[in-house]
């Protein structure tokens, strides 16, 4: 006894004849925004410069909400706010931190030269008071 599912002898016979149906062409895009909701709570809470990683949390939160309402276009405008925040947040918690360190390289540099050249002077100073001395 042949037990195999499904059994071909079974099987509804289907008809190869086509249905003329129209050809449906999407023109706008159906896709729904992003809201870099990720993107905002890393920018608040390790690289908040200037609080614009805040700013765009709440922008990332607005464009959610209006996903799940069903506005898209809406949520397109608010996720485009919240990705500009982020991207100026971003730049600027990693451009500051650089500039920071290139001005305390720069001062460290000034000051050992300043250093030097007081170290010098004074020792042309002492040697010269010495000179005067032994005669």
């Amino acid at each position: 006894m042949d037990t195999s599912y499904p059994r071909e002898d079974y099987l509804p016979v289907t008809s190869h004849k086509r249905d003329p149906s129209p050809t449906v062409i999407a023109v706008g895009s159906s896709v729904a925004p992003r809201d870099h909701l990720i993107w905002s709570v890393f920018n608040t809470i390790y690289m908040n410069f200037c609080c614009l990683g805040f700013v765009a949390l709440a922008f990332s939160v607005k464009a959610r909400d209006q996903k799940v309402a069903g506005d898209v276009e809406a949520a397109r405008h608010f996720s485009s706010k919240a990705r500009c925040y982020n991207i100026l947040a971003t730049v600027g918690s990693l451009l500051l931190p650089l500039l920071l360190t290139a001005l305390i390289i720069t001062g460290v540099i000034h000051l050992s030269k300043l250093a030097q050249e007081s170290i010098d002077f004074f020792s042309y100073q002492l040697s010269m008071s010495d000179d005067d001395d032994d005669k």
